[in-house]
């Protein structure tokens, strides 16, 4: 099997420059941007809970997790999946029934909504991944379709009226989470382990051959590698991180509903990860922070929230082609 620097070496022919590793990566394989980039978002995440409600921010830290699940799937794989509302309710499903049913504490609920999401997405990407473009992605929505009936049925969810009143636990046992500023610090250090989580499998020799099948798939398959078996690894990993974002956010709320795996929420995660900049590190991030933000200081608006967010997300497309984060890395000459 031809190793990852002879793929990357052959893929950097028809690449552009933008697309491929910096050379000269500095701490965690950030280069000086990304690293920059990285304290300023750690420094937000510690100061913005003195400033902001802590319930808005561990929301939005939640859909943030679930932006850069989705687009670790898309940004560098080229998959578009529309049916990402599947894994993410799944695993606030699973979750909020470990924690209220089963009397779990709440990381091992939320471990245990990764695991309900990678197995969905194992099971749905080994169907998935046999087709590709606009195929593909009508197949994971008709498939997230089924979750989001099956779930409508399911007595484990208590079908419309959710599963509600979710206690958030003590955390190991020890740490009693009913706090808004315990739980923050929690959901904040589980947002950025799993940021880091997914820097790391972009970085990686892994990760390189994704973006290589993104560019070029028939010479990715042409120097020996195994596409779909690349496709499935990454369809789980996003569909676990999902899960997790899921579990994280019904422990945050106290409720598991079928909004988490409406259709609805798969085309939100989209938007979000459009809007900050599709295959950048930090994109995910700020579109999930510009979308929740809509949704939660819009509110007294009513049903104007979406057409406000409609023309919002026409302006974005028209001024910023390449995302918010993508096009600020255009102009600064660096890659975020």
């Amino acid at each position: 099997m031809a190793s990852a620097t002879t793929l990357r070496t052959e893929v950097s022919q028809g690449v552009p420059p933008a697309t491929l590793p910096p050379s000269a990566p500095g701490l965690l394989g950030l280069n000086r941007a990304q690293g920059i980039a990285l304290l300023v978002m750690i420094a937000a995440v510690v100061v913005c809970p003195f400033f902001l409600y802590p319930q808005f921010l561990m929301k939005l830290l939640c859909f943030a997790l679930f932006a850069c699940a989705f687009n670790l799937l898309i940004g560098y794989v080229g998959l578009l999946s529309f049916g990402h509302a599947a894994y993410f309710g799944m695993g606030s499903y699973v979750a909020a029934h470990a924690a209220k049913v089963w009397g779990l504490t709440p990381e091992v609920s939320i471990l245990l909504g990764g695991v309900a999401g990678a197995a969905f997405g194992l099971v749905f990407g080994w169907i998935a991944i046999r087709r590709a473009g606009i195929y593909f992605a009508m197949i994971t929505l008709a498939l997230a379709q089924m979750v989001y009936f099956f779930c409508l049925q399911a007595p484990f969810t208590h079908g419309e009226d959710g599963i509600q009143s979710i206690p958030r636990g003590k955390l190991f046992g020890l740490i009693d989470l009913q706090a808004d500023m315990t739980l923050y610090w929690f959901i904040a250090a589980l947002f950025l382990a799993g940021f880091l989580l997914v820097q790391r499998v972009i970085r990686s020799p892994f990760g390189q051959v994704l973006t290589a099948i993104r560019e070029n798939e028939p010479r990715a398959t042409s120097l020996g590698y195994r596409v779909d078996d690349y496709k499935l690894v990454a369809f789980v990993l996003s569909a676990g991180i999902a899960g997790i974002a899921g579990g994280a956010k019904a422990i945050t709320v106290g409720i598991a509903t079928l909004t988490d795996v409406h259709w609805a929420m798969s085309g939100e995660v989209v938007l979000m990860t459009l809007l900050g900049g599709l295959g950048t590190l930090f994109g995910p991030v700020v579109g999930a922070g510009l979308v929740v933000g809509m949704q939660t200081y819009l509110a007294p608006y009513g049903a104007w929230v979406t057409i406000i967010q409609g023309v919002i997300f026409v302006l974005c497309v028209l001024a910023f082609r390449a995302g918010i984060v993508g096009e600020v890395a255009r102009l600064l000459r660096v890659k975020l």
